[in-house]
């Protein structure tokens, strides 16, 4: 009956130590969630900043392409002073010395009316506006899989410590009962040696425990700019979905059709098709229309002269038709041509690599599901066993090395599940990834499952 009640005894402590731990290790007094850790990576990443200030350069290759299609006006004028020495080679005349201004101002104004070129380049500016949109859109998609990846890493590593810990004092405790039955005589020195062989083994899990926390940390720190707060963990609210649409092959053909990686390819095959059109329009004959308006005076440089006042209008068109330059022209057109080759290469490429990822992401989140519930199962079962293996030990048919075992595989279920459980978050954010829909809302859905 005693040992009944110790053996009860030791039980509650050693869970009453583990929940402890875990509380310690997860559940600060102030937590931030996953939402305030995002919202602070949007303001300090390095990475996204620079995909913003990326976008805002590439907004101005639309105006920049406008431009070509516009009028150029240009507003030119000039002054000058000049000295004149007349000198005749007849001794008997008289040279003369003169000084006078000469002034001039112009405007003109030139209007392309047809150059092929300047039009393909307002439409390659379009292009790539919208490829700087798609370029935006997938480093937001990419901020909220590396905030995710790096909350839900130093979740796992907070885990890893509590349940170390946890381990830790349960074999402690094992080693100190073996220690007391060994003097009493109820016990071999074998049981000892193993009890402390696996507290030795529990103690360097530990230290490499502490440390993949710290360096967690730091990569979270790295995406917000300071130091890592506290962070809540996942709570009972915790409820894994199967994907919505349930079918495989609909996520991807969204992936083949909308995913953001196969828009950019899209985008960028239809630039350098652009390219091809732009270069062979350097063929093409140029029309322009100009005008300009000019006045001008001088003075006379010649004694007893008087200066002039020059005013002229001019208006007109200006054709020109290009013959020969040196086969840069031709030379470019190959050039871009297979550079519409590669981009038609790498759409192929963006295409398959997107069904692969719908596919990977699909099997992950339907997968992951049916882990968390098998490793829920094998939590209960591994609790199970090791009640009954303490059991077996105070009636004798059950050893030390059994019950630290027993132990062993416990605390190995409970790290497991929860790295399942973290799994099928991040394979549930990449599948809406992969179909270029990850958005806050997403987070906002993940966030709900942590402990406020």
């Amino acid at each position: 009956m005693r040992r009944a009640f110790f053996s009860a005894g030791f039980l509650l402590s050693t869970l009453g130590i583990f929940v402890t731990c875990t509380v310690l290790a997860s559940q600060p007094v102030t937590a931030a969630d996953l939402l305030n850790i995002y919202r602070a990576a949007v303001d300090s990443d390095p990475v996204y900043s620079a995909a913003r200030a990326s976008w805002t350069a590439a907004q101005e290759k639309l105006p920049q392409g406008r431009a070509g299609l516009l009028p150029q006006a240009t507003l030119s004028a000039s002054t000058q002073h000049s000295n004149r020495d007349l000198t005749f080679r007849d001794p008997a005349l008289t040279g003369s010395r003169a000084q006078f201004n000469s002034n001039s101002a112009s405007v003109s104004v030139t209007q392309p009316i047809y150059r092929q070129q300047n039009f393909v380049a307002y439409e390659q500016g379009k292009t790539q506006v919208a490829l700087a949109d798609a370029q935006l859109a997938t480093a937001a998609q990419d901020l909220i899989l590396r905030v995710a990846q790096a909350y839900f890493d130093v979740l796992l590593a907070s885990d890893n410590v509590a349940f170390v810990q946890a381990q830790k004092t349960a074999i402690g405790q094992q080693l100190e009962q073996a220690k007391r039955n060994f003097e009493v005589g109820n016990a071999t020195i074998t049981d000892t040696h193993e009890a402390q062989a696996r507290f030795d083994l529990v103690t360097s899990q530990e230290i490499a425990a502490r440390n993949d926390l710290e360096v967690k940390n730091r990569a979270l720190e790295q995406l917000i700019g300071r130091s890592a707060p506290g962070l809540a963990a996942l709570g009972r609210s915790f409820a894994p979905l199967p994907p919505t649409p349930a079918s495989m092959e609909q996520w991807v053909e969204q992936a083949r059709t909308v995913g953001l990686p196969v828009r950019i390819a899209r985008e960028n095959l239809t630039f350098f098709s652009q390219d091809v059109k732009r270069n062979r329009g350097a063929h093409h004959p140029t029309l322009d229309a100009f005008a300009s308006v000019t006045e001008s005076g001088s003075g006379s440089g010649i004694q007893g002269g008087s200066g002039t006042e020059t005013g002229s209008k001019v208006i007109g068109l200006q054709l020109a038709i290009p013959l020969y330059q040196g086969g840069i022209v031709n030379s470019r057109v190959r050039e871009a041509v297979a550079n519409e080759d590669k981009a038609r290469q790498d759409l192929e490429n963006a295409l398959r690599s997107a069904e692969l990822a719908a596919r990977q992401g699909y099997l992950g989140v339907t997968s992951g599901i049916a882990q968390v519930r098998a490793l829920e199962a094998a939590l209960v079962s591994s609790q199970s066993s090791l009640d009954s293996t303490r059991l077996g030990q105070e009636v004798g048919v059950r050893t030390q090395v059994d019950v630290l075992n027993a132990q062993q595989q416990l605390f190995s279920a409970r790290r497991d599940l929860a790295q399942a459980r973290y799994n099928y978050i991040l394979s549930s954010l990449r599948l809406t990834a992969a179909t270029g829909q990850l958005s806050e809302t997403d987070l906002q859905r993940v966030n709900s499952w942590l402990e406020k």
